[in-house]
């Protein structure tokens, strides 16, 4: 009899042990962030007003939700920026005169978030670098308009850190340095002969 009552107690405490998990699993999934959904809105950005004190912008007296636009004179869409509850929100891009893709980036609260990636106007990838709450972050690369490397960067939390170098655009090493705690090692004009050794620079052995 008393293992009866002691199965029977124990089975109730499960129950109300799944209980409380599917309790505060429910209370979880509740409070994850809920996706920014911007507004289809259009406008031209010459009628939004800044308030430079707040970081939002107005249109007719309430912070914007929707999209700016901004034209070249010969009716070619330049701008097209994403707003939400007044800051910079969602996809932003630039064009050229040409209609040719020219600029784009991720803003989340007014701040640049992931790739920024600007071309040039033959269509080629100029630049791509990443955000994380507006700072730029991990590896940066530059090209010349043929797509051959010209820049390679390293940051962290928008600084530069680790090392950085660049070439001519005959493939010629111009500059090769390492940032490191806020110092430079290595000359910005130089070739890889050089190395980081107990922060002290020395010449490279040869094999």
């Amino acid at each position: 009899m008393k293992s009866i009552l002691f199965f029977i107690v124990f089975s109730f405490s499960i129950i109300g042990c799944k209980k409380n998990i599917s309790n505060k699993t429910a209370d979880i999934s509740i409070t994850k962030e809920q996706p920014i959904v911007i507004d289809t809105v259009e406008v031209f950005k010459k009628e939004l007003i800044l308030n430079g004190n707040k970081g939002k912008w107005y249109y007719k007296g309430k912070p914007f939700n929707g999209y700016s636009l901004k034209f070249y004179p010969n009716g070619v869409l330049e701008e097209k920026w994403g707003f939400y509850n007044g800051k910079r929100e969602g996809i932003a891009k630039r064009w050229t005169r040409n209609e040719k893709l020219q600029v784009e980036s991720y803003y989340k609260n007014n701040r640049l978030v992931g790739a920024y990636k600007t071309w040039w106007e033959n269509g080629v990838l100029s630049s791509e670098s990443f955000y994380e709450n507006g700072l730029k972050q991990g590896v940066e690369k530059e090209w010349f308009s043929n797509g051959q490397l010209s820049k390679l960067r390293k940051f962290v939390d928008g600084k530069e850190n680790g090392f950085q170098k660049a070439w001519l655009e005959n493939g010629k090493l111009y500059v090769n340095y390492e940032a490191k705690n806020g110092r430079i090692f290595g000359m910005r004009r130089a070739n890889s002969c050089y190395k980081l050794e107990d922060e002290t620079i020395i010449r490279r052995k040869k094999l």
